[in-house]
């Protein structure tokens, strides 16, 4: 039982850990992406049909990628080239992608898919409890895992790194020294939407192999939140995924135990998770600031 609550625990988590790193790199440019949503439910519908257009799970993931990439750069473009207001922007991107999500998904709705298979590896898979654990999970899940390695490790020991984090503290002053602030922040936004487009395609490749409108089911709007509790710290990140994860998953194995909570009240904890946490962090005033990007949300023009 140990066992498949863990199993059901990293499932959960993944899609929020993809989009949570990816949206964590994009705020750390200065740039407030709020259509994660958006991004995500892209992949989704994207991952779902090259998977079965194709009947490759693997082609479907890229796809998944891509489409985020793709829509990511419509926000760049608004935000970055035509200096429109990123939190506007961002919540329109959320809703073009249910909208045109749902127009691409509508011929797809009720067919069977293609499940992305498990990594076995032999000797280590077959291991009681720890095999399937560690060393039978699909390529989606340990790529999390590796992004949240690249991300600290490009953030904090990469001249790369150090560029992005100046662009995203002081805009004004990396321009000055002579770095491209509209071209970091494109790459980072462009990186965020493969992330956020690789989390949705999960949803609909290896979590649950079909598609239905609007999957995602806020799911984005809780990656944004694992950004602030996370106090753009990557490894933290995946701590809170793994927590929201353990709370999503909650619902399931409270009905299996029979416990007489309504179904509901126990769909909803997570989002209620994501509110507490939310209001929890807005009333220290030393953990919002605490790792901050200084320029987070604001517009950089050149010529100003």
């Amino acid at each position: 039982m140990l066992e498949a609550i863990i199993l059901t625990i990293i499932t959960a988590a993944t899609p929020l850990l993809l989009a949570a790193t990816g949206e964590l790199v994009v705020e750390k440019s200065g740039v407030l992406n709020l259509g994660v949503e958006g991004m995500m439910v892209m992949g989704a519908v994207a991952g779902f049909a090259v998977t079965v257009s194709t009947g490759s799970p693997l082609l479907g993931i890229v796809g998944g990628a891509f489409a985020g990439v793709l829509v990511s750069l419509l926000f760049a473009f608004v935000t970055l080239t035509l200096v429109a207001n990123q939190v506007a922007s961002g919540l329109a991107l959320t809703l073009f992608g249910l909208g045109l999500s749902g127009l691409i998904g509508e011929s797809f709705v009720g067919q069977p898919g293609i499940k992305l298979a498990s990594l076995d590896i032999p000797g280590l898979t077959t291991l009681p409890f720890v095999g399937k654990v560690l060393f039978g999970q699909d390529i989606l899940v340990y790529l999390s895992f590796a992004a949240v390695l690249a991300v600290s490790w490009f953030l904090n020991r990469t001249r790369a790194g150090l560029i992005l984090r100046a662009v995203g503290d002081n805009h004004t002053s990396a321009h000055a020294l002579g770095y491209s602030v509209i071209g970091v922040r494109y790459l980072a936004v462009m990186f965020g939407g493969a992330m956020a487009g690789l989390g949705g395609a999960y949803l609909s490749v290896a979590y649950t192999p079909l598609w239905v409108e609007n999957m995602t089911a806020g799911r984005g709007w809780i990656a944004l939140a694992l950004v602030v509790f996370a106090s753009w710290i990557p490894w933290r990140a995946a701590v809170g995924a793994y927590l929201f994860g353990a709370v999503t998953v909650l619902q399931f194995h409270a009905q299996a135990f029979g416990l007489g909570f309504p179904s509901q009240f126990l769909a909803m904890l997570p989002y209620l998770a994501t509110i507490i946490v939310l209001v929890a962090i807005s009333g220290n005033r030393r953990a919002t600031l605490f790792n901050t990007p200084s320029s987070l949300g604001k517009s950089f023009v050149p010529d100003r």
